[in-house]
């Protein structure tokens, strides 16, 4: 792996060992991500994370798109690789950039996600890949579960969508 060389005071090898136990932590780009907003009924799928940056937290499943697919094929992969899913992928929700920023101000992760929402064609969802639980919840019990306000924004919004 190449080295980044990030200086700044006695932070430098705090930087180094992050970016050797996380790759996409301080990023010389931001990375493209994919979630979706899975519906099943009146329910809908929650993962929760087990990278950072937001790990052990609720969201939307997803993940990063790679070389050579669409943004719509890195969403279906994503679900399939995570929850088990087979989705009818709707359209997109939202376009939202993730940046968070260590204590000196550095950008440690910066994402660019583009928010889509599906309907449940089959399968039965189960953890996998980065997620380490998935959840239906109903969607009237959305603002009780521990999600990013971001999270919960994209989930009303697509809800709305569907309608």
């Amino acid at each position: 792996m190449a080295e980044k060389k990030i200086e700044v005071g006695d932070k430098t090898t705090e930087v180094k060992k992050s970016i050797m136990t996380d790759p996409r932590a301080y990023p010389s780009r931001p990375f493209v991500g994919v979630g979706v907003v899975i519906f099943k009924k009146n329910r809908v799928l929650l993962a929760e994370r087990d990278r950072q940056p937001h790990g052990k937290m609720w969201s939307i499943p997803g993940g990063a798109q790679e070389l050579g697919e669409t943004i719509e094929e890195a969403a279906i992969r994503e679900i399939k690789e995570e929850t088990g899913l087979a989705i009818e992928l709707g359209g997109i929700v939202d376009v939202l950039d993730v940046i968070n920023r260590d204590e000196v101000g550095r950008v440690k992760y910066h994402y660019t996600l583009v928010d889509f929402f599906a309907e449940w064609l089959s399968g039965e969802a189960h953890a996998d890949d980065d997620v380490s639980d998935v959840k239906w919840v109903p969607i009237e019990d959305v603002s009780d579960i521990a999600l990013s306000d971001m999270a919960r924004s994209v989930i009303i919004k697509a809800n709305k969508m569907r309608s």
